[in-house]
């Protein structure tokens, strides 16, 4: 005999948790059709019903085709083929947890990084608040310093001493000329 199911085997709690919003739809009628496909196997017994041979002996007229019809009906087995899958999966899940693992502790560190940063953002004074002389302390690399990085007017990078256009800009640049 086939084996009954002893509980789902879905967390459809976990499940719905991961459907995107606009699969709603086809995750419910999904579920609503397992669901009344497992309420259908669970209505029928576990077992077949007996069938009472010696009552269709009395009623069948032919001689031996009962017993024929006993024997090849008791033979009768339903194949159910052995779970390879689930080992195979749990197999497979065993080997994917080190690198899971390993992913989620780089994650751990880029988001402690992030937080880090967040908190040194969150130290700094308000943008209102700043001065320009606080604001080049703290950046020094992009704060406006007139003696050190002069710059020309009309102040565009193109327009700078030493600017070394990139090879798309010359190419454009050859092309509106002509």
């Amino acid at each position: 005999m086939a084996k009954r199911f002893t509980k789902p085997s879905i967390n459809w709690v976990e499940f719905e948790k991961r459907v995107p919003p606009d699969q709603k739809g086809k995750f419910l009628a999904f579920k609503a059709k397992s669901e009344s496909y497992l309420r259908r196997v669970e209505a029928n017994p576990p077992e077949p019903p007996k069938i009472n041979w010696e009552e269709y002996q009395k009623l069948v007229p032919v001689k031996g085709l009962v017993d024929k019809f006993k024997s090849q009906y008791e033979s009768f087995k339903v194949a159910v083929p052995a779970d390879t899958f689930s080992q195979a999966i749990d197999d497979q899940w065993k080997s994917l947890e080190p690198q899971i693992k390993a992913f989620c502790a780089e994650q751990q560190k880029q988001i402690d990084e992030a937080n880090k940063e967040l908190t040194r953002i969150k130290a700094l004074p308000k943008f209102e608040e700043m001065t320009l002389e606080m604001y080049a302390e703290i950046y020094p690399d992009q704060a406006l310093d007139p003696v050190n990085r002069p710059t020309f007017w009309p102040h565009d990078p193109e327009d700078q001493v030493g600017y070394k256009p990139s090879p798309k800009k010359e190419q454009q640049v050859a092309k509106a000329k002509k």
